[in-house]
């Protein structure tokens, strides 16, 4: 059974994972398009800086190329051994990761310190087989020289990126829908066992109209997990995220989608448990670039656990405990979780999210999942309370006020 207090706990997990799911891209800022676009490089350039883009795309190439030799070329020879050998890991690493980009551009825009630079750099990269676009992510390298070459001297810069590569040696498993990207063969191979069965089920309540595929990335660790969904984010009870490095929703672009896992999740829940999160943080993916930051979040969260619990086999009152609770002690909820509710803890958590997706599956059921999905779109497209209003009017026919007092009925007789 999915019922125990265990998996209560870890679905409240989702319910939290999934607000960093909506204001995630805030929180992971990928340099702006307009940073790593340069101008060709003119001729007039400092001799270092042609130095130094040389040495990156040298650097990208041996990458690109699984060329370990090309890229030890690249490294500080009079560096520590700890760094060539920590440089030569982390190549080894990414060497695992199927590639469909990785490039470096420069922002020359200090100067050397002698035979010292650390310039900007960005890293511009797409996973194969998942990442439709590339996504840009800074990274902290700083430049020495020798004699007239330049060399990579350190890349420990107190504010670096760091993928999956960067903790350890790397085990990704293919599917036909994505990646799974992670440390340890047992849990990736377990997510990956559930990942194209996620996305379908995902697909087949939201349509084909996004990218259907996925990257998930199965940390081994706290500390990993905090570097790759960001620094304000508390891991504690959270079973899985979805982040995004950016999203443009006016032009539907979303760059770097992922799903994140807690290490606990695939050693502590259940297959049937693990696939609600998946399917639940692969809605996020799927509806991102429809869902601007201010979409009320009743929608987003709500819709996320609709598709997440869908065919699941969970009774209602084993996926809601706290509103089975409410509703007895307090009668039917009078309104709609506001925005700040899925941001106080414990029980009160829950119970918005409870609240959230039974509203939203009474919507399911009266009025079938295409207008559902539709009233997504256009409820997820806005953050003004009277254009929310207007569409619920318009897509159901009836008022806020109507649909709750429907809505509160059939929790009175769900779970009354």
């Amino acid at each position: 059974m999915l019922g125990s207090g265990r998996f209560r706990a870890w679905l409240a997990a989702v319910a939290s994972g999934a607000v960093l799911a909506g204001v995630a891209v805030l929180g992971l800022p990928a340099t702006p398009g307009a940073v790593v676009e340069h101008a060709p490089l003119a001729a007039s350039a400092p001799p270092h800086e042609l130095a130094v883009r040389r040495l990156l795309a040298q650097r990208a190439a041996a990458v690109r190329a699984g060329d370990e030799a090309a890229f030890a070329a690249t490294v500080d020879p009079w560096a520590p051994a700890e760094f060539r050998q920590r440089q030569l890991a982390w190549f080894r690493a990414l060497a695992q990761v199927p590639l469909a980009e990785w490039s470096y551009r420069l922002d020359a825009t200090t100067e050397p310190a002698g035979d010292s630079w650390s310039p900007h750099v960005v890293l511009r990269y797409a996973l194969a087989g998942v990442d439709s676009v590339p996504t840009t992510r800074p990274v902290a390298q700083s430049f020495v020289r020798r004699g007239g070459s330049w060399y990579v001297a350190d890349d420990a810069g107190a504010h670096r990126w760091r993928g999956p590569w960067d903790f350890g040696p790397c085990h990704v498993e293919r599917t036909a829908t994505g990646l799974v990207i992670g440390h340890e063969r047992e849990p990736v191979e377990r997510v990956a066992r559930q990942l194209d069965a996620a996305v379908r089920d995902v697909t087949e309540v939201w349509g084909p109209g996004w990218d259907q595929r996925v990257g998930v990335l199965v940390p081994a660790t706290r500390e990993e997990l905090l570097a790759l969904v960001g620094p304000g984010f508390t891991a504690e009870g959270i079973a899985a995220v979805a982040v995004a490095d950016w999203v443009d929703v006016a032009a539907r672009r979303v760059e770097g989608p992922r799903v994140v896992l807690n290490p606990r999740a695939t050693e502590e829940l259940s297959d049937a448990a693990l696939r609600v999160v998946l399917r639940h943080e692969i809605t996020h993916i799927a509806s991102r670039a429809y869902t601007v930051d201010e979409a009320p979040m009743w929608m987003r969260e709500g819709f996320a656990d609709y598709v997440g619990y869908r065919d699941s086999r969970v009774p209602p009152r084993e996926i809601a405990p706290d509103l089975v609770r409410y509703v007895r002690t307090s009668g039917p909820p009078r309104g709609l979780p506001r925005d700040e509710d899925f941001h106080q803890a414990d029980r009160q958590l829950r119970l918005a999210y409870q609240l959230s997706w039974s509203f939203v599956r009474h919507l399911a059921q009266r009025f079938g999942e295409e207008r559902l999905v539709r009233l997504y779109h256009r409820v997820a497209a806005t953050g003004a309370p009277d254009q929310t209003e207007a569409a619920l009017r318009e897509e159901t026919g009836l008022t806020t006020a109507e649909l709750t007092r429907g809505w509160a009925t059939d929790l009175a007789t769900t779970f009354g």
